[in-house]
This record gives C-alpha cells, structure tokens and sequence, in this order.
C-alpha cells in the first residue's frame, strides 16, 4: 500500500503502525501529486491518504482519489479526514461506489481499527465513520428522492438505517425474507444505487449509499427500538 500525509511525523507513525500490524508498505508521499504519481508508477492495493494536503490544504486528498480510481479502478481508497466533512463523505460514496473508507484521524485511535478499516476497503467494501453519519443525520432536509419510494419500501430503509440486517427486517414488517430483498432492490433502483460489482459485497455497497441516503434527506432516525 502506499501512504500519504503532508505531516511527516504523523505519516512515519501510520507506516510503522501499518508495517506493525503486517502490511507492506511500498511508498510514501507528502503532497497529492506525489501520490498519484507513485500510483501511476506502481498501482498498489490500497491508497491511505489525508484530505488535506498540499498544494491548495483544502481538498487535494479527495482530488487525488478521484484521479488514482479514474486511472487505476481496482486500487482502493482509503481518506483519513481531522474535520469530518459530510460533503466530502458523501461525495466519495457517490462518485467511488464501491473500495472507499472515510475515516476522522481522532477517532481512529487503534492499530487493529485502522487495519480491518484498510482490509474490508481493500475487499471492496464502504466504510464512512460513525461520526460522519452522526453529522448526516442533523443536516437541515433538502428536496430527497425518497418520494419515489412506497411506504414500505420506506420503511425498510429505514430498518436497514438503524443497521438491521434483512431477516430483523422481515420479522418487524411481518414479511418474508425474499421479500425484504425484493423491497431493498427496489430501493437500489429508485434510488440510482443498483450494485456495484458482484455478490455480496455489491449488495452491502449499494445497501450503504442508499443508507447514507435516507440519512442525508430525512435528518433523523426513526425511533424503533429492538
């Protein structure tokens, strides 16, 4: 994996932490040009990148993997972020789909936190920070394409929103398994979030852009308790 940090204390401490924990670091950068051109160079797996780094210190990092997926689209993403920006989590979701993580660097406190962040992105999947979706859920509502969803399909969103898995699902609505799937491809559809690649990890990437969705346009969970 490559990393990179304009700070190069902290960007020495993530190598060792990485190096630490079995992975091979194979370069290292200070800037966002630096970066994608160690990628062009060398595509590794995964890319562990701040936001915020030279030239602008504004959103070079983010810039940087919209370049490395539009050159290399199996190389994964991972953005460390000290500001938890919504925009710029939702952004990534939206435009990467699927081998993308949003982490804040003070919450990410733990070797093996970073390391099963770094694997399950490198697998494909989509992790955004719990305090970034905890900032989505107090925006103010904007016009949401929720209203193209039936009241069920709604309320299986919601259920998936509150992190239950489709059986849960289908015993609080009273229905069958198959058609909480049917309902949640639905949603995938309406919402422009059909999978992306293949088998599960397609299916749990779209399942959390929708998430982020409902998140973005509703403001609030609704209370259901276990």
């Amino acid at each position: 994996m490559i990393v990179a940090d304009d700070s190069g204390l902290y960007r020495d401490l993530l190598v060792r932490t990485l190096t630490g924990c079995g992975l091979d670091v194979v370069g290292q950068a200070g800037d966002a040009d630096a970066v994608v051109a160690l990628v062009d160079a060398d595509p590794p797996d995964v890319v562990l990148l701040d936001i915020r780094m030279p030239p602008t210190h504004t959103d070079d990092g983010l810039q940087a993997a919209r370049r490395i997926r539009a050159r290399h689209p199996e190389v994964a993403v991972v953005l460390l972020s000290q500001h938890g920006e919504v925009e710029y989590a939702v952004e990534l979701v939206q435009e990467l789909a699927r081998g993308v993580g949003y982490l804040l660097k003070e919450r990410t406190t733990s070797a093996g936190e970073l390391l099963e962040a770094i694997q399950r992105v490198a697998a494909g999947g989509v992790i955004i920070d719990p305090a970034v979706v905890t900032r989505l859920l107090t925006r103010p509502r904007v016009e949401n394409p929720l209203r193209e969803l039936t009241e069920r399909e709604l309320e299986a969103l919601a259920l998936m929103a509150e992190g239950h898995s489709n059986a849960a699902i289908a015993r609080r609505m009273r229905i069958s398994t198959s058609t909480v799937e049917k309902h949640a491809t639905s949603v995938f559809h309406k919402l422009a979030m059909s999978p992306d690649g293949d088998g599960a990890t397609g299916s749990d990437n779209a399942r959390v852009r929708a998430v982020l969705t409902y998140l973005r346009h509703t403001g609030q969970m609704k209370g259901r308790t276990s």
